[in-house]
């Protein structure tokens, strides 16, 4: 009920942009050219925690963007949910494209392939998602993908990630406490694991710090494992899922997802009871030292 009165104040009433505090815009053109206007870099934490997936990220958590970032997360600001998957998608496409080339890792082009794009964010913790009214990193990856639908590349949101157990606050732990913090936090959904084979996995999230939740996000997501044929697990998402109605409230395009797509080989993608893997990630942000490191 609060995010949907939340949606449709910042509908009728936009009250200041959310990077700059400008009046009456949700986000200001100088402050979307921040945030999407920049190349997409990859990122590099340092150090960089083990297991962790090549990262993109859309521009540097300073200023506007973390401005922008904390008032749609803090403040209830839902409207922000669509320039920041827009940015986000683009951090998607640059990762996709690194994949697919054929110098790399020879994933094949979701575009051309039609499989779909799996997006999968990183899970707020339940404390906190009730505090806040809604998850930040899942409503911003709805927002994406139908960026994405939007340009032609199929993609899908698996909420799949669960928290196995409480964590502490992470603001004030360094890089090593917070690896260990999360070491083992995270879970695929039981029942879940079979959909990470439909596609090439992409983790979202909406920053990213020392690498430590994406990286434990890339554990939890390849230790899902095989799974037998005999299972069946479509029934978690037949119908209308619960994406599909969640897209209706960040503007992107209605999808109904209740016809599974079909499982096309795809390099990079687990097929049924294969190993799931992480194609890459991707973040609206990401701290400012991250784009200076340019290792090989």
């Amino acid at each position: 009920m609060r995010g949907w009165w939340q949606d449709l104040t910042d509908l009728v009433l936009p009250g200041e942009c959310g990077g700059c505090g400008k009046p009456r815009a949700v986000l200001c053109a100088e402050c979307r050219a921040v945030l999407s206007g920049a190349a997409v870099c990859r990122v590099r934490p340092d150090p960089e925690p083990p297991g962790l997936p090549v990262v993109h990220a859309a521009a540097r958590y300073a200023d506007e963007v973390r401005a922008t970032l904390l008032a749609h997360k803090e403040r209830g600001a839902l409207a922000l949910a669509g320039p920041l998957g827009a940015a986000l998608a683009g951090a998607v496409r640059a990762g996709l494209q690194g994949a697919s080339d054929p110098a790399g890792a020879g994933m094949a082009s979701p575009r051309e392939s039609g499989v779909p794009v799996l997006l999968v964010p990183v899970p707020s913790g339940r404390r906190a998602v009730r505090a806040r009214g809604h998850d930040p990193a899942r409503r911003i990856a709805l927002a994406a993908a139908g960026r994405l639908r939007g340009s032609g590349i199929p993609a899908r949101v698996l909420g799949v990630l669960r928290q196995k157990r409480a964590v502490a606050d992470q603001s004030r732990l360094n890089s090593r406490q917070r690896l260990g913090n999360l070491a083992g936090a995270l879970a695929v959904a039981p029942g879940a694991a079979r959909l990470l084979r439909e596609g090439p996995v992409v983790l979202v999230d909406d920053v990213m710090t020392t690498g430590a939740s994406l990286a434990e996000a890339a554990r939890a997501v390849r230790a899902a494992g095989p799974v037998s044929n005999a299972g069946r697990t479509s029934a978690v998402y037949e119908g209308e899922t619960w994406e599909s109605r969640e897209e209706q409230n960040v503007g992107s395009t209605r999808e109904r997802t209740g016809r599974r797509p079909g499982r096309q080989g795809i390099a990079g993608a687990g097929g049924a009871g294969g190993v799931v893997d992480v194609a890459c990630a991707a973040v609206v942000a990401a701290s400012p030292e991250s784009f200076q490191i340019n290792r090989n």
